[in-house]
Formats: C-alpha cells, structure tokens, sequence
C-alpha cells in the first residue's frame, strides 16, 4: 500500500437541478485560497452537447472544518474567443486549475480549450480570482522538430514559485500532458503490445522566462521542455496526466496525478477504462527528479458516484487546498470529479517520513529510497538526470554505483531508475 493514503470526506456538489448550464455535469473543479481567505472552486459545467464553461463557487465548511457544501457565484470564463469555439457552435472551457504565482502576484488560470483543431491549453490572468483576463493559447517551443503548437494538449498545472530550469535558471514552470497520436487511451489499451514511448507518452515540464508577456507566441523560441514521467504500474498503464497543481510540502512538491488502466474485457468492441489517482513528490530544489512516485493508486472508483456517470469508473483530481486555516500545514483537501458528472473531495495527510518508492523498470530518472536518498549531494542531480536521459541507462547506473557504492546492482529495491 502506498505511504500516502486518501480519506473520503464525501461528494461536495453535483447538478443543480434545471440548471442548463449544468445539465450534462459538474466536473474536475480547480481549488484556490482568495484573498479573503475564503475556498473557491472552479468548476467545469457541462451543458447539453458537452458545451463547457468554468463555473465559481465559495466553499462552505461545517463545525469540524470539513467541506461540506457549495455556494455558487456565476461563471469564471465561458467560450468566447476562436480558440474556445468552434464554426458550428461547439466549443468549450474545460478543466481549469488555478494557482497563485508568487513571482507574479497573480492568480493564473490554466485550462483546456475545446478549439476547432482539437484540445489546446489556455491561460487567464487575476488579481482576485472574480476578474479574469485571457492570455490566450499558451505557445510551446518546437521539440527536436516538432510543432507543439499543432499537437493536442490536456492537464497543465503551473507551479506557483519560480523553478529552476534545466540549466539552473529560474523559471515559471508548467506541467502538462501532451496527446501525440496514438496516446489516447482508448488507442493504447487496443495495441497488442504497447511499448510506451519514453520521449513523449508523458508529463512533460515546460519553462518560461518569469513574464506575463512570456505567455506570447512572439516569446516562444525562450521556451524549454522535458519529459518528466511516463506510464509505469498497472494502474495507470495507459496514460498519466497532472492531477492537482504542485504544492510544496517537507517532503518537496507534492502532486495528485491521475493514471488509465483497462477494466475487465472488451464488450462489442468497446474498451472499459478506469481512471485512478496517485501521489508523486518532486525534489524542491529540483523538480525534474522525482523523489517518491506511489506504486499503487491513492483513489480508486469505487463508490456509485464514481463507477456511475457521464464516465464510468472515473476519479479525476484537479485542485487541492492546504489546510493552514485548521492549523494543519500537512493536511490537503483533494478535489476530484466523480465520473465526470459530480465532485467529490477527499483529505490527504503527509506523511512524517517519505516511504521508498516503487521499483519500476525502463524509466529513465533516479529515485532512491528514504534512507539513500538523502545521501545523494542534491548538487549531483542535473548530471544524473543527463546521465540517465540516454535510451540506454547502463552508463549512468555505472556512475552512480562508483560514486555511491550502497546503490548495489545486486539489490535492486535500494536503487531505482524511475521517472
């Protein structure tokens, strides 16, 4: 079981009934703190076709500080631009996270833009979290000749502190989760013998100068990419992507991703697919080594609201919220969509101690456990990450077995390469 465990606390909102605007569901809500200290969620709303807006709404606790209930406040952004709609009318703003960005002084809103070419990642800029201003589609850097800009893109969580970037610059930082072709899980899960490319099928880290101008095409050749994770367990075989925006604890960023497994058989063709929820912890200094990754799910679908809905068999994280107003800094609510019709939300404690992380094979950045991993001088890291980025690792195990001679080849659960 993972060192990281999540405790239901209950289902937070669903559709109002005769509400148009959400008739189709209410889904995969970002979570932030506004200046007042309230909880505001930002919830995707579904009308009839699938057409999506970003909702608002002020959280309500009970006496024992625990979500308990929404109270809506209108709609954050709903499709207005070229890239949001489509010539026939279809459109949408989907799966907004919010963070506030230190740097900046600003709340950034990243959220998938339903485009006439396909699903794109957009941004909105606020002061305040009621009083949005379009960024517009968030350019990407071409990668070893590839035109990101024309590929789909999902699940883009910005980190809210400046972040180190590959040559050791500070940068604003964002993950995300390309969808190259033939990556969708419903094409994945149909391959006999499906070989995860480790360049792309991933979560990637993208950079950007420290600049609300740095979200401009014109700006885009500053930009740096590299891959961070890829599909290893079971339970996220088919795809991963970014769940909750990073936030940092003791143990460095803590991020809630989701992962795609395959349920059961094939029925007349169609593939059943269920969406779970893990725990991966990204060095602070360093966000491209990961410190812990879980080897199995944090949250699976089990209740009715979650097998029984628009999607089957779906938990979707997407915002998170530290509990420092209980006075429990190691404490987050997770907020999740319910088979991507209703809300749910579920607490997360971190734990004292980071429990070791899985053994996996073919990944190519280093985790060690809880009691080597703190002997590794954190200097070292961006050699060992060039080291093992290579499509063959046998040099960089070489390496790091010299240096640091507990890391035995013999005894493989001291030692993994696992991204």
């Amino acid at each position: 079981m993972s060192g990281f465990t999540l405790q239901r606390l209950g289902m937070l909102m669903e559709p109002e009934p005769g509400n148009i605007q959400e008739v189709e569901g209410v889904l995969n809500p970002a979570a932030a703190r506004g200046r007042d200290g309230e909880l505001y969620i930002f919830p995707r709303l579904v009308a009839r076709g699938n057409y999506s807006r970003i909702g608002i709404a002020r959280v309500r606790f009970n006496e024992a500080g625990d979500p308990a209930g929404v109270e809506r406040l209108g709609i954050a952004l709903e499709p207005e631009t070229d890239y949001e709609r489509g010539p026939d009318g279809s459109g949408g703003c989907e799966d907004p996270r919010v963070t506030f960005v230190e740097p900046l002084q600003r709340y950034i809103m990243t959220y998938t833009a339903r485009s006439p070419h396909g699903p794109r990642i957009a941004a909105a800029v606020s002061h305040d979290l009621f009083h949005w201003q379009r960024l517009g589609l968030v350019p990407f850097a071409p990668f070893q000749g590839l035109d990101l800009s024309k590929v789909d893109d999902k699940d883009a969580c910005p980190f809210p502190a400046a972040i180190p970037n590959p040559s050791g610059q500070p940068e604003l930082a964002l993950l995300h989760r390309p969808l190259f072709p033939g990556t969708a899980p419903e094409e994945t899960c149909r391959a006999a013998s499906h070989e995860v490319d480790l360049d792309r099928e991933s979560i990637w880290i993208s950079y950007r100068p420290i600049s609300l101008e740095a979200f401009q095409p014109r700006l885009v050749d500053q930009f740096s990419h590299h891959r961070l994770a890829s599909p290893v367990s079971p339970w996220e075989r088919l795809k991963i992507g970014c769940g909750t925006p990073p936030i940092l604890t003791r143990h460095g960023w803590l991020v809630v991703y989701h992962g795609v497994s395959e349920i059961g058989q094939p029925s007349n063709g169609v593939h059943h697919l269920s969406y779970a929820a893990g725990v991966m912890v990204l060095s602070k200094e360093n966000p491209q080594v990961i410190r812990y990754r879980s080897a199995e799910p944090v949250l699976t679908p089990t209740l009715p609201q979650e097998r029984h809905g628009t999607i089957a068999n779906v938990v979707f994280p997407t915002g998170i919220d530290r509990r420092d107003d209980l006075g429990s800094p190691d404490r987050f609510d997770v907020y999740y969509g319910m088979a991507d019709y209703r809300i749910g939300v579920a607490r997360l404690d971190v734990p004292d101690l980071l429990p070791p992380g899985e053994v996996v094979a073919h990944q190519p950045a280093l985790v060690v456990n809880a009691r080597l991993r703190d002997q590794v001088p954190s200097a070292t890291w961006a050699t060992a990450y060039s080291l093992v980025k290579r499509p063959k690792h046998e040099s960089a195990k070489r390496t790091w077995r010299s240096q640091y001679p507990a890391l035995d080849s013999r005894r493989p659960s001291r030692c993994v390469f696992f991204q």
